[in-house]
């Protein structure tokens, strides 16, 4: 339960660069892909989450230069069977489009495949 209440006060407290980089996230603007914000994960709460291709983004400020915490978690997190790609907080408010493509590309390598359109699925009556 702390979890939660920790990422609900993450959501409601983003930086400007995860503020820029949820809103092209949740628009669905990457080929429909889902991503979740502020996501609990055992122990921690990761930035934005692709389930489907098991990848985690995370915004970073200058408090995560080489943090000994933030390798333990990225450790953790790949055991977990998740990919992570960190972008700096002026990475992602400069140069979104270059941020948003490599996270594409990645996403396209991991996921299995496309998310149907809302509506569409296997289940069309066939």
């Amino acid at each position: 339960m702390q979890q939660i209440t920790f990422a609900k006060s993450l959501r409601k407290n983003m930086t400007d660069a995860e503020h820029l980089l949820w809103r092209h996230l949740r628009a669905h603007r990457l080929l429909g892909q889902k991503f979740r914000r502020q996501q609990p994960l055992g122990p921690y709460v990761v930035d934005f989450v692709h389930f489907g291709a098991r990848l985690i983004v995370e915004a970073d400020g200058g408090q995560h230069n080489q943090s000994p915490h933030d390798v333990e978690r990225d450790a953790w997190l790949r055991t977990q069977g998740f990919t992570v790609l960190r972008f700096w907080n002026n990475e992602i408010l400069g140069e979104c489009e270059a941020v948003l493509g490599v996270i594409l590309k990645t996403v396209s390598t991991l996921s299995p495949s496309p998310s149907p359109v809302k509506g569409e699925g296997s289940n069309s009556g066939s």
